[in-house]
């Protein structure tokens, strides 16, 4: 870790800095809307615009930022948010009513918008290290943001409410001028993205129903966000200590939680649950309105159930989306935003009009009709790899498995890291000796960074030259060999259940894997694989050199070799 950290250069510090700061803004309001709803002698619903506007045009903004970076490149698209949020939120520091700041946050919104959608990827291309650390730094970022956000909110606002809003101008400023220093030009993507995909996408039901899952969801999220300062009649510091809480069991329940939830249940499952949870918080905050201890407490145990979902929902959309990533991610926050940034208005004119826990009780209905909605589409919301029966699911691709395969020995190779010519030269004798067919299996990646999106630890292009290296390897040394790629997204733990599954649909009777040194997550897949297979395992040392004739039909003969 420390190395990794010490061998960064400047330029991804200068974006992860900026980062945690736009991350702030999802919180940094909390603790002074009802500083502002008091000053400038606005009602509640009025001051919960300001989340509708500013979630409303993130939504919208994300249909438009993946057409403005294939156009202009990363770096440009990343300062041009940067200006955005600048301009806008020291103005809405400048403001004198409500009705400006709202409009105002509108267009922070849409420079946050901008920023968000390009970061991650600026900081895997910055980064040294590898993949994997990048997106240890950003997601050390987006819960820094998250978490200080109401803090920061609460410690600028007790000075004026204006504070939050320059407070994040002048730190946005500095964000800018260390990014315009420090990092490199980044070149024009090749392929340009319609803003039309994102909405086409949303035609395959997977994508719909987990489109329609999370607007119902986010309404009930937007509801807690915003509505709960004014029942909760704290003071500006205590709001932001309260929502920091809150922050950081988001946070640590995404990044550590999410994912355990995930291996044991299943995404949908673990999904399910949490949303049950967020009925129960907001169901509890309605009964016990009146008690501002039992709502700060629901508030702060919210952000458990809110981690665990975000991730969840990111990952379910990520697996089961039959188009591209960036596509399948614009779509998704685009209808999240836009249909839960109604949700604080709503809430606001129904505790003035209606009653204090009138807001609650809805969004305790809406985020129920979430839980029924993922249980109507649960059978789309599947990885796209094991999608049966739907007329919208691609077909899968085909596998180049010959006939032969199904007619005698089978040894599957799972290579990746690396490593794959390696393992295929160490593997031929075992093959030879055996009479074996061998068939290449090397997963791609996808890692969910903290529960807002989804990035490839390795490019396809770079996954294949290694499969074909390892195929070759295989052939040259006279092995009927063929290869084939995977996709998982998660942990370890899925990456060896996606090997696993493909080792018993080839009916294979071993696996050979090989370690990676100084390589964590690659080895934890080994000893999934190891514990779980019902097939030999077989773990080959590149390092301690080729095995003889007879210790590679011992091997193949004898018992799980781990």
């Amino acid at each position: 870790m420390r190395r990794l950290l010490s061998t960064q250069p400047v330029a991804v510090w200068a974006v992860a800095f900026a980062a945690v700061v736009s991350f702030m803004g999802l919180g940094l309001v909390d603790p002074i809307l009802p500083a502002i709803a008091h000053d400038l002698r606005a009602s509640p619903s009025d001051v919960e615009l300001l989340f509708t506007s500013y979630f409303a045009f993130t939504g919208i903004s994300m249909l438009f930022s993946s057409v403005v970076a294939s156009r202009i490149g990363t770096k440009k698209t990343l300062m041009c948010g940067l200006v955005l949020i600048i301009i806008f939120s020291a103005a809405a520091g400048s403001s004198n009513t409500v009705g400006e700041i709202v409009g105002l946050r509108a267009g922070w919104g849409f420079g946050n918008a901008l920023f968000i959608a390009t970061a991650l990827a600026v900081i895997v291309g910055a980064a040294s290290g590898g993949v994997a650390g990048a997106v240890m730094i950003y997601e050390a970022a987006l819960g820094l943001g998250i978490s200080l956000g109401p803090l920061v909110g609460g410690e600028l606002g007790g000075i004026s409410w204006r504070g939050p809003f320059y407070g994040v101008a002048c730190l946005m400023a500095v964000g800018f001028v260390a990014i315009a220093r420090f990092l490199p030009k980044t070149p024009v993507p090749a392929q340009r993205i319609s803003v039309l995909e994102p909405l086409r996408a949303l035609r395959h039901r997977a994508t719909r129903g987990s489109g329609l899952t999370a607007i119902f969801y986010n309404f009930g999220f937007f509801t807690l966000l915003g509505y709960a300062p004014f029942p909760l009649h704290l003071g500006v510091h205590d709001l932001g200590y309260t929502f920091t809480a809150w922050g950081l069991l988001l946070a640590i329940f995404a990044v550590f939680v999410a994912p355990r939830l995930s291996r044991r249940f299943s995404d949908v499952t673990g999904l399910g649950g949490a949303l049950v949870g967020i009925v129960v918080v907001l169901l509890v905050m309605g009964i016990a309105h009146a008690s501002q201890t039992a709502l700060i407490v629901c508030v702060i145990c919210s952000g458990m159930f809110f981690g665990i979902t975000n991730t969840l929902m990111t990952q379910v959309v990520m697996e089961s989306a039959p188009v591209s990533r960036p596509i399948a991610s614009s779509a998704y926050s685009f209808v999240r935003f836009c249909g839960g940034a109604v949700a604080p208005f709503i809430a606001g004119k129904l505790g003035e009009h209606v009653s204090m826990q009138a807001p609650f009780y809805l969004g305790a209905g809406m985020t129920a009709i979430a839980v029924g909605m993922l249980l109507f589409y649960r059978k789309s919301l599947v990885p796209i790899e094991e999608a049966a029966g739907d007329d919208n699911a691609p077909a899968p691709e085909a596998h180049a498995v010959p006939a032969s395969l199904r007619q005698s020995r089978r040894l599957v190779i799972a290579v990746g890291g690396g490593n794959g010519p390696a393992i295929a030269t160490l593997a031929a004798p075992l093959a030879r000796a055996q009479g074996a067919e061998v068939h290449v299996l090397h997963v791609i990646e996808r890692d969910i960074v903290a529960g807002e999106d989804a990035i490839e630890l390795e490019s396809d292009g770079a996954a294949r030259d290694q499969l074909d290296d390892a195929v070759t390897e295989l052939q040259a040394a006279g092995v009927s060999a063929t290869g084939e790629l995977l996709h998982a997204t998660g942990t370890h733990a899925d990456i060896a259940t996606r090997i696993l599954a493909r080792t018993g649909e080839l009916e294979a009777n071993t696996i050979v894997v090989g370690p990676q040194r100084n390589h964590r997550r690659a080895n934890q897949v080994v000893g999934e694989i190891a514990a779980r297979a019902s097939a030999h395992v077989i773990v080959l040392h590149p390092e301690a050199g080729p095995l003889g004739r007879s210790q590679d039909t011992h091997e193949l003969n004898g018992s799980r070799t781990v």
